[in-house]
């Protein structure tokens, strides 16, 4: 099999192994006869493989047993009202981080369900860099104060964690399970599954469980944290396939060496393709401020509009797949996650090289 080398910023590249260990199983599950898609939620054999991608969750991610593992189906987008409808009452407010596309929506989305304000924006800056944590206006009095840690269509992420008496909720979506959180300043991190740990149809949900006794009952079941964390996320139907998914890819990831693994092997992935943006001589450029650089999605551009055409048309045919920029921002996104072999960056960055020599 002659395997493209996929940039993709979600769905995500998964491991090849966990993807053969899942065909190997996908037709007859352990010989039950069928396949685990196609039995009961309830099941011996489902609930055997959802309990034990739960317990991963948290033990890859370093979550304190005070967190409560939560799949929720949805994706992010779906916390962006989940969150408020959850831990604001009548009369609270929290301030938001407008950090790019995703900060902006999660604004957009949430404010329909409570009153937020805007504790810092980028948008003055065209979201080149995220904030120092003293340029965040976090009002004593908030409930929360949200933050997205890395821009998925910017190329932009938190490298310093607010420090503030507000408690933080973390839409970590694209770089989930990469580096370590501080747990002790969150009440609530989320993400979508299809950027680091499996397809899409799964958000994984950390609830500190001090606060579910405070949560907002007066919303449909199935909008309440608390109801997820009472049914160990089974009050309906899961996602069967992507919690099988994500369990395979948490194994992996532990098998791997864990998160300081994960994120070692995250800052050499990025730190090769930046290494050799910023020593093309201005061929190749970054938009975004060195301090604030992602090391999962890595934006750039080239001279003209119609080399980046060339280029990613270059790429396209030598089996290197997505690398055309959002539509909003437009240029060449490389999206480094965890499954990324190191060797695929060098075959971009060759290719780099190359195309630097041949229309430099």
């Amino acid at each position: 099999m002659n395997r493209a080398i996929n940039f993709s910023a979600g769905p995500c590249t998964l491991p090849l192994e966990v993807l053969e260990e899942a065909q190997a199983e996908f037709v007859d599950y352990h010989g039950a006869g069928m396949s685990l898609v196609e039995m009961s939620h309830r099941s011996d054999e489902y609930d055997q493989v959802h309990q034990e991608a739960l317990a991963l969750s948290s033990e890859v991610a370093g979550a304190p047993d005070d967190f409560a593992p939560l799949f929720i189906q949805g994706g992010a987008s779906l916390q962006f009202a989940m969150v408020p409808m959850n831990l604001l009452a009548p009369g609270e407010t929290a301030g938001y981080v407008d950090s790019g596309a995703w900060g902006t929506k999660a604004i957009e989305d949430g404010s329909h369900h409570g009153d937020l304000y805007t504790a810092w924006s980028g948008a003055a800056e065209a979201y080149r860099r995220m904030p120092s944590p003293v340029e965040i206006d976090a009002r004593p009095a908030s409930r929360y104060l949200h933050v997205t840690t890395n821009e998925t269509i910017g190329g932009i992420r938190m490298v310093e964690w607010p420090e503030t008496d507000v408690r933080l909720v973390g839409d970590v979506s694209s770089e989930f399970m990469s580096r370590p959180i501080p747990w002790d300043r969150f009440d609530v991190v989320y993400g979508g599954a299809q950027k680091n740990l499996g397809p899409a149809g799964v958000t994984v949900v950390f609830v500190r469980r001090s606060i579910l006794e405070r949560t907002n009952r007066n919303l449909a079941a199935y909008l309440r944290y608390d109801v997820h964390a009472a049914t160990d996320s089974l009050h309906n139907t899961p996602p069967v396939f992507a919690v099988f998914m994500m369990g395979k890819v948490l194994k992996w990831m532990k098998a791997s060496g864990g998160l300081a693994e994960m994120e070692r092997r995250a800052e050499e992935r990025a730190g090769l393709l930046y290494e050799t943006i910023d020593s093309s001589g201005g061929f190749y450029t970054s938009p975004v401020e060195p301090t604030s650089r992602s090391m999962m999605n890595v934006v750039f551009r080239l001279p003209t509009e119609d080399l980046e055409a060339s280029f990613i048309e270059r790429a396209t045919a030598e089996g290197m797949m997505n690398l055309k920029g959002h539509r909003s921002v437009g240029g060449v996104r490389a999206s480094l996650y965890n499954a990324m072999p190191l060797e695929g960056v060098a075959a971009l960055t060759n290719l780099m090289s190359e195309f630097k020599a041949a229309h430099g």
